[in-house]
């Protein structure tokens, strides 16, 4: 099982697809990686060698930010936002849609507004005895 930017990655996937597990990156960033090292897209991890491993931990550590590192910058450019008070760090701020989604209804359950479907509103009949 290799273990690359503190993730264990399934050995039984390929490894275009394995890398995925990584915060950070996508499909297409996993190519790009898996062509800058030459390792084959079909590849299964447990097939990798210990070179190949390594190459990737040091491809992926020196050129992109994953896991920890770009969680910590997601979090201090949502805070920048709150703090110079623009309409995208109040949405934040408020947990709503920031990207002008429809907040009406389809953002409801984020908002705390649940609706529940109930039945026409009469009560059951009294049974007969």
């Amino acid at each position: 099982m290799a273990r690359i930017a503190g993730i264990n990655l399934p050995s039984n996937k390929k490894v275009e697809i394995g890398l995925t597990y990584i915060f950070g990156i996508g499909q297409s960033l996993s190519r790009k990686i898996l062509d800058s090292a030459k390792i084959n897209l079909t590849k299964r991890i447990k097939d990798l060698t210990e070179k190949e491993v390594d190459l990737l931990k040091n491809i992926i550590e020196k050129k992109y930010k994953v896991e920890g590192e770009l969680r910590s910058q997601r979090y201090v450019d949502i805070k920048r936002l709150k703090e110079i008070g623009c309409y995208r760090g109040t949405r934040h701020a408020k947990r709503l849609p920031a990207r002008g989604q429809r907040s009406k209804t389809n953002s409801r359950t984020v908002r705390g507004n649940i609706r529940r479907t109930t039945g026409s509103g009469r009560k059951p009949s009294v049974k007969k005895v």
